[in-house]
């Protein structure tokens, strides 16, 4: 069995920016937080059983940051931007019979069963239809996809690690499915480091800026994107049958009426003049919708975004689409 490791403190680089950030990558449901107010003020969940803590939030994040120091250096790289959600309170014995408002600060217990990160490398950058786009890398974990009450040895803890770049305009992430992966199993910190090593040096950034590029030379017409969003709505009323052939739609009613709304609004990603839009531009309104996403399907709904750009250019070089033909 794999001895509990240790991290070693991490020595901040000269070339981290502390600028804090005014949008935020997710918005759903979340609140901001950072790395020292986790440490302090948040304690570590524990396997019921044998009162071994689980890989905290701070161990996760830091295990990313130290590797991408080590693989980026020389390279401008911001904190790490975190969200958390659902709170789970307690209080120490001592407090037992309070009423909660009674309660001092330093009685009170607290964790956040879900957190999503991005660590943002703002000197490799490229420019997508007038958009800056940063290299960023992060992660999602939340708690309650792991099995508290059995032994520490004997129950994987779950991890999601995805690598991408942010859009500057509008810090909407562009993640694919190359950089990203969604069920990282490990039983200690040493297996998930490992992890975040293999997922970091099989992406490919070039390839993905590819992609992403080439949606700007792809445009649909208001009438297309309305056959788009038609059928967007239509996919969960289907027949499973039906489902097993179609590329998933992982958005809801309200995001998709948000991503109308916003075809028809004045912004960096509506239509133009002519009633057409770019793919480029309709991937960030769904990227850009994707952030009132709550953390536990934040990822999946990102990679998603792409998958349904992909396949729209797809149909219009003439291949065969259930959601445009």
């Amino acid at each position: 069995m794999e001895t509990t490791e240790t991290l070693l403190p991490i020595v901040v680089p000269d070339t981290i920016s502390t600028t804090p950030k005014r949008a935020y990558f997710i918005e759903a449901n979340t609140i901001e937080s950072t790395l020292e107010e986790m440490r302090t003020e948040h304690i570590i969940p524990v396997f019921v059983k044998d009162n071994e803590t689980l890989i905290s939030h701070v161990e996760f994040i830091e295990s990313v940051q130290s590797i991408t120091y080590d693989l980026f250096r020389g390279e401008t790289i911001l904190h790490p931007a975190v969200r958390l959600s659902h709170p789970i309170k307690g209080r120490i014995p001592e407090a037992k019979d309070k009423q909660a408002k009674d309660l001092h600060p330093w009685e009170k217990t607290l964790y956040y069963e879900r957190m999503a990160f991005v660590i943002e490398i703002p000197s490799i950058q490229a420019e997508i239809d007038g958009n800056t786009l940063s290299l960023s890398i992060g992660g999602v974990k939340a708690y309650n996809e792991d099995n508290l009450y059995a032994r520490s040895n004997q129950s994987d803890q779950h991890f999601k690690l995805f690598m991408g770049f942010q859009n500057k305009v509008c810090t909407n992430m562009c993640v694919w499915s190359d950089g990203y992966v969604d069920k990282v199993r490990v039983r200690s910190a040493g297996m998930l480091r490992a992890a975040v090593m293999d997922m970091m040096k099989r992406y490919d950034e070039n390839n993905h800026l590819q992609h992403l590029k080439s949606l700007a030379n792809y445009s649909i017409t208001e009438e297309q994107f309305a056959q788009l969003v038609g059928k967007c709505r239509m996919f969960q009323h289907l027949p499973l049958e039906m489902k097993k052939n179609i590329t998933p739609m992982l958005f809801g009613d309200q995001q998709m009426g948000a991503v109308v709304k916003d075809f028809y609004r004045d912004g960096s990603f509506c239509r133009d003049e002519n009633g057409n839009i770019n793919l480029w531009r309709l991937y960030n309104l769904f990227t850009g919708v994707n952030k009132n996403s709550y953390i536990d399907s934040f990822l999946e709904r990102s990679v998603n975004a792409f998958s349904l750009s992909e396949e729209i250019k797809w149909a219009l070089e003439g291949r065969q689409s259930w959601y445009l033909n």
